[in-house]
Order: structure tokens, then C-alpha cells, then sequence
């Protein structure tokens, strides 16, 4: 035979099967689903464990060793290496086994497109396959499958809980080569062993940055199903950081946060570096119950932009959306919530929604809106237990320009005796104080002032406040003695100073308590057991798989609005009515540092 077809055959053999799409196929057979549609969407062992069951996984287990093994023992055929195995080639159509599992010729003629596939039952089984040809100890192969096994089934014994399957595989892989080159196996196969275990670190790094964050599903743990599981629900929300401080929280990010506190990484270069990040799970909340015993899971996605690079990259921020729409899917989230200034990119989600078809997406207006119809007549109840009458005082809407805004100032028509209208465009409150004043024709008197002077909200004994400023707007020097301040803004729109004042109360807008013990890691200081009102919409999605009627754009349809009330109502949450204590546990649509002495 020619001597380059002596070379091409066995590699091109060690590709092809490699390729053979084993979870696929037998999960196709048996269960008749695409294993790709469900839980990590991986195509190997472990995810058909948890998404099917055990025998499907062990078939698909023995056929991805055994196309890691058959390649070597086809390479030191005689009729391809002669008397004596050609270590090389063994080596190069083992490469080639595990780069066809994950790359596979077969779903990219079929879809244009690969599977995802890590590739280490396939490494392991090229291993056996060197050991039997003769060119590697047994030694390597037991220390490599004992680190394995050890990692994964010791913890049973002192925790009742087993290991990490990623951890397992990335120690597993890394011990090939060290061991390897401790009982001198012949360089080709030390060359395999560094190929191998830098791929599967690499295929492993989002699994890696999971159990640095504590985020890491351990063996037997089976995260909720999208469309399989009915009692147990999961979705994802969208986080980003507001300070440089922020990014201390998720410790994969902890190590860049202290060299920059530490005076050695410049502010500059770690924001530059910030952008290059995609986004990653942080966390998952759990704890939450509902009414009729369903319970939620909470995927929380970071990408820790600070608000003024969100501003500043409007096309890169869709992306990241989007991408942080497919790692919802990959979690098993049934939809996608846009958290505080990632809910405004790409036309108030609309073009993110368009980027990623695949899952539905909320930006939360529709049950932030309703909170906030929940949440005026409280206000109005508490200022009448000061002794005020609510149609005798006056209100100042600070943010009247916008729809919250100014959907707030006509919740007020009829309640109260005048409205004072701040925004930052003149022109536009003068219309819709217009508007106002029609309306409140039919219900009787009101005075209507608009302005852009803050300081005119002295005037008024309640202060509403909805603007997408990165800083507080309100100071003490706006605010008159015993005023209440409902304070909507994500970031909050009061400075903390106001708090401080004698007598003035500050109720923070749009928080919900969502039913059940709500446990997660992240602290964002939104008060204990409490979520911001576009995570709860998120959540009354995903349970009630209601997805016509997602929040997206500048408008919300009433109807969309009642029907978020009157379902949050109906399976346990409650509209938050007073400021909450800052606590850990608390989640909000942004991630902020714990706060300091």
C-alpha cells in the first residue's frame, strides 16, 4: 500500500468512529427524543443519565470507550505499522477518535452544525486501547479510572452525596500525562495525554467556573427538565454588575476584582477585559414553593457589565443576550428574564427575543406594572394612617417621562389633589399632563404641574420614583420632613442618605416575596426572601408556561397585566410593602458587593 494511505486509513477510521453519535442514537431508539433537546443538551453518558436513566447511559458509555479504543488497535495492525505498533499513529487516530466525538461528521452533514460532545469516556477508552496494544502501563490506566471513580464515589461516604462528574474528569484527565511520564510510556502517547487533558479543560471551563461559584451539579442530581419535569420548574435571569466592587461576589471573578483593589490591575484593562467575557451561571436560587406545590428553580446568568458599558456597546449587549439565552436553554430554563439594564438593551428585549427563538424572553414589565398598581393604594393607605388625607395631599412623580412614570401619575387621578410631573423633556410632560388633566375631568379636580426641577418635590408628602439612571437622583435636600418615598428605580433611584432622614419612610417598588423558603449564594440586598418584580414575572412564565403573554417593547397590555397580578395572587406572592431588611439570600436584577461597615 502507498505509505500515505498506510498513515490516512487508520486516522481517517479513528475519525469516523469517533463520530458515531452514540447517546443520540440509543436515546433516539429507546426513548424516541433528541438527548441535545434536554438538560445540558451533551450528547455523552452523564446527561443521558440524568435526563433517561442508567441503562441507556451505560449503553451509551461502553459505545464511547469503545470508539476510543478501536482506533490504536486498528493503528497497530501489521498491515498499518508492521511488526511493531507505530506509536505515532496509534497516537494520531486516537487524537482523531476524539475529535470526530466532538466534532462529528455526522450531525454536521446532516444539520450543518456540531454536537456537543467532551470527549473523555473517549480518551478513556483510547487509554485501554494503548494498555492492550502494549505501549502503556496498566499503572497509567488504574491511576487515571481510580482518580475517577475516587472523585466521584468517595464523597458518598462521608457527605451521602456523590462527587462532581466534571471535577472527576478534568483530574482524571490531567493524571494521563503525569502518570504517563512517571512510568516512561513512549513520548507519543505523553504527547496524547497533554492533547487530551488540555481539550477536556478546555471543554470542561464553564464547568470549572460553575464549581468555583458552588453552581456545579454533583452525580445524581437531576436538574428540572424543560418541557419533562411539571412539578419542578426552572428559569434563568440576567444579572449584571454595577461596580467594579461587584464582580467580588462570583469568585471566578474574585481573583481580577483583588489584583485591581491591590493597585495591579488597572481599572482600565479590567473593564476591556470585562467585555470579552460571555455569560456564566452564578448561581441558583432554590427554596420556592408555590401554592399548588410546584417548585422553582432560579438560574442566575451574569454577564458583569457595568451599566455604562451596556450604554456603550448596544449591538455587542444583544449578543450577549442572546448568548445568555442559549445557556438558559442548556440549563433547562423554560424562559429567559432581562434584569435591571440588560431589560432595556435591543428595544426593551424585542431584538433579543428575535437573536434567540429558541427560549422565550421577558424584559418584566408586564407584573413590574402591576406591583406598582398594587403598590399605590398601600402608599395611599399609609400616608392616611399619618393623618393625611390622600385627596388633600400632593405626589411628585420623578420620572414622569417614562412609561412606569407615568403610568404611576394616572393611578394618582382622583386620588390625590395635585400631581407634580419631574422628567428631563419638558415638552413631553406638558402632554402628557395634558392627558392628566382630561382625564381627571371625570373624576373631579386636579392641579397637574410638570417641571424638571427636582428640588420641587419639597412640596409633596409622596414621592414615586422611576428612572433608569445608573445614580441615585433623590437626596435629602428634595425630600420634606415625614414624606414616603416609593422608590421603583433599579438602581435605586433614593440615595441611602434619604433613608436616614427623621420621620421619612422609603418603600422599595416592584419587590415581591415569592412563596416558599427562597434560598441562593448571591447577595444583592434586595431584603431577605425577596426578588425584584421582573424576576417574579420570569417566574409566574415559566409556571404557568404563559408565554404569549412575555413582556417585550415599550407596551404592556392591561389584560397581561391583571392576569400577572391575579396568578402571583393566586400562587402565593406577595407585593413587598415595606423597606426589608438587608440580608443575604436576597436576589434583585443587579449584582452589587456586600455592603461594608
Amino acid at each position: 500500500m502507498n505509505q500515505a494511505l498506510l498513515w490516512i486509513t487508520p486516522i481517517l477510521i479513528g475519525y469516523v468512529l469517533g463520530s458515531i453519535p452514540f447517546g443520540y442514537v440509543i436515546v433516539r431508539v429507546l426513548k424516541g427524543i433528541d438527548i441535545r433537546e434536554y438538560g445540558s443538551h451533551n450528547i455523552g453518558a452523564t446527561n443521558v443519565l440524568r435526563v433517561v436513566g442508567w441503562f441507556p447511559a451505560l449503553l451509551t458509555l461502553l459505545g464511547d470507550v469503545g470508539k476510543g479504543l478501536l482506533p490504536p488497535i486498528i493503528a497497530s495492525l501489521p498491515v498499518f505499522s508492521g511488526a511493531i505498533p507505530n506509536d505515532r499513529l496509534a497516537m494520531l487516530s486516537a487524537l482523531a477518535a476524539i475529535w470526530g466525538h466532538a466534532y462529528s461528521a455526522y450531525f454536521y452533514l446532516k444539520e450543518r452544525k456540531f454536537a456537543r460532545g467532551k470527549a473523555v469516556a473517549a480518551g478513556l477508552g483510547a487509554l485501554i486501547g494503548f494498555v492492550v496494544i502494549g505501549r502503556v502501563g496498566w499503572q497509567v490506566l488504574a491511576i487515571v479510572a481510580g482518580t475517577w471513580v475516587g472523585t466521584v464515589f468517595l464523597p458518598k461516604l462521608f457527605t451521602r452525596r456523590f462527587g462532581f462528574v466534571s471535577l472527576a474528569s478534568v483530574l482524571a484527565a490531567v493524571a494521563m500525562p503525569v502518570s504517563m511520564a512517571v512510568f516512561r510510556a513512549p513520548s507519543p502517547y505523553i504527547v496524547f495525554g497533554i492533547a487530551a487533558a488540555t481539550f477536556v479543560l478546555w471543554k470542561h471551563k464553564e464547568n470549572i467556573g460553575r464549581l468555583i461559584d458552588g453552581v456545579e451539579p454533583r452525580l445524581g442530581e437531576k436538574p428540572p427538565l424543560a418541557g419533562v419535569d411539571k412539578n419542578e420548574v426552572a428559569c434563568a435571569f440576567l444579572i449584571h454588575a454595577l461596580t467594579p466592587d461587584d464582580w467580588l461576589q462570583p469568585r471566578r471573578f474574585a481573583l481580577a476584582t483583588t489584583l485591581h483593589r491591590a493597585g495591579l490591575l488597572p481599572l482600565g484593562v479590567l473593564k476591556r477585559m470585562v467585555l470579552l467575557l460571555r455569560p456564566v451561571k452564578v448561581d441558583t436560587i432554590r427554596g420556592i414553593t408555590t401554592t399548588d406545590g410546584r417548585s422553582v428553580q432560579v438560574h442566575l446568568i451574569c454577564v458583569p457589565w457595568l451599566p455604562e458599558q451596556i450604554k456603550a456597546h448596544p449591538e455587542r449587549a444583544v449578543e450577549r443576550c442572546a448568548q445568555a439565552a442559549r445557556l438558559a436553554k442548556d440549563l433547562g430554563a423554560r424562559c429567559l428574564g432581562l434584569g435591571s439594564y440588560w431589560s432595556v438593551v435591543g428595544n426593551k428585549g424585542l431584538e433579543v427575543q428575535q437573536a434567540a427563538p429558541f427560549i422565550p424572553i421577558t424584559n418584566g414589565g408586564g407584573y413590574t406594572a402591576g406591583t406598582v398598581k398594587q403598590g399605590v393604594p398601600i402608599v395611599l393607605r399609609r400616608l392616611a394612617a399619618r393623618g393625611v388625607a390622600p385627596e388633600q395631599a400632593v405626589a411628585a412623580v420623578v420620572g414622569a417621562n417614562g412609561v412606569v412614570g407615568f403610568g404611576i401619575c394616572r393611578l394618582l387621578v382622583g386620588r390625590v389633589r395635585k400631581i407634580i410631573m419631574v422628567g428631563t423633556d419638558l415638552e413631553r410632560l406638558e402632554k402628557s399632563a395634558g392627558m392628566l388633566r382630561r382625564r381627571a375631568q371625570k373624576t373631579g379636580e386636579l392641579e397637574v404641574e410638570t417641571t424638571t426641577d427636582l428640588a420641587r418635590c419639597r412640596e409633596a408628602q409622596l414621592i414615586f420614583t422611576a428612572t433608569s439612571t445608573v445614580e441615585p437622583v433623590v437626596f435629602p435636600e428634595h425630600v420634606a420632613p415625614n414624606a414616603i418615598l416609593y422608590d421603583i428605580g433599579r438602581p435605586a433611584d433614593v440615595a441611602d442618605s434619604v433613608k436616614e432622614m427623621p420621620g421619612v419612610t422609603v418603600i422599595p417598588g416592584g419587590v415581591v416575596r415569592p412563596p416558599g423558603a427562597m434560598e441562593g449564594r448571591i447577595d444583592v440586598h434586595f431584603g431577605e426572601g425577596c426578588v425584584p418584580a421582573c424576576m417574579g414575572e420570569t417566574l409566574l412564565v415559566a409556571i404557568d408556561e404563559c408565554y404569549d403573554r412575555v413582556s417585550l417593547g415599550d407596551r404592556t397590555k392591561t389584560e397581561n397585566i391583571d392576569y400577572f397580578v391575579e396568578l402571583a395572587e393566586r400562587l402565593g406572592f406577595q407585593v413587598v410593602d415595606e423597606a426589608a431588611p438587608q440580608s443575604r439570600n436576597a436576589v434583585s436584577g443587579r449584582l452589587t458587593a456586600p455592603a461594608r461597615a
